[in-house]
């Protein structure tokens, strides 16, 4: 890395933010700025949202970007909590062009993948070894899977079955919301959803995050799982961490 900062935007079904990243220390530097999520959230509206955060920070190097989406090759082959026009939209190069950027100073990733990244890098060194999965509970689920502190790209655990639902249409934070749930009852569903995804993947751990962790004291003691549990270091700001910090190494193009 040339620079000990770096710049990371992560696009969420509710919320757009992006901020300043030290690189040594994994965190913000300054205050992040976060702007609503345009409704549709089409790739047009979106990409102009990231521009203006962008251009607010005046910053002129590499970006990071996360998208609720599987990305392959910089493609978004699947789109969660935004619009469908997303799907086979060559994110990579619209984000590119509408940042006046070379392709290869913008990284695109699947928004819990840079979230995983930037806890195994910059959180609890407990998460380095063994198959731990990461989860982020917001307006979905997403998931990241890491073996020994690689990451197994694009899982997408929050769309598994649970009971005849999708499992993030009862377990995201967004249904505590929605239902009016309490924390014992939420914490309920997070349990049976957990319960499926350990009898699938037999993880070591798992790290809890998404702007829900920030209460994780009244939810995350509720659950009666046989893996352990720890709430994300970084809380609701993995995803802008880690996709700055692969951005300036050059990963994720």
């Amino acid at each position: 890395m040339t620079s000990n900062r770096g710049f990371g935007i992560d696009i969420g079904g509710s919320g757009i933010k992006g901020a300043l990243v030290d690189l040594e220390k994994g965190e913000l530097i300054g205050d992040r700025l976060r702007i609503d999520t345009p409704q549709p959230a089409t790739p047009g509206a979106v990409s102009d949202v990231v521009a203006e955060i962008v251009e607010n920070f005046d910053w002129r190097g590499p970006v990071g970007i996360t998208l609720p989406s599987v990305i392959k090759n910089g493609v978004a082959l699947t789109a969660a909590n935004i619009d469908r026009s997303w799907i086979d939209t060559d994110a990579d190069a619209l984000f590119a062009a509408r940042l006046h950027r070379n392709p290869d100073d913008v990284a695109l990733f699947n928004d819990a993948d840079a979230a995983g990244i930037a806890e195994i890098r910059f959180g609890d060194p407990v998460t380095r070894s063994g198959v731990v999965a990461l989860l982020t509970f917001g307006t979905g689920i997403g998931s990241a899977l890491f073996h020994d502190g690689k990451l197994v790209p694009n899982t997408e655990f929050g769309h598994i079955e649970v009971d005849g639902h999708d499992a993030e249409k009862k377990a995201a934070a967004s249904a505590k919301d929605n239902e009016g749930l309490s924390y014992p009852d939420w914490a309920k569903r997070v349990d049976r959803y957990l319960t499926v995804l350990e009898n699938l993947i037999a993880p070591d751990l798992f790290v809890v995050g998404g702007g829900v962790s920030k209460k994780a004291d009244r939810w995350v003691p509720l659950l009666d799982i046989r893996t352990p549990v720890i709430v994300a270091s970084l809380l609701n700001n993995a995803g802008i961490v880690g996709a700055a910090a692969a951005a300036a190494e050059g990963i994720g193009h």
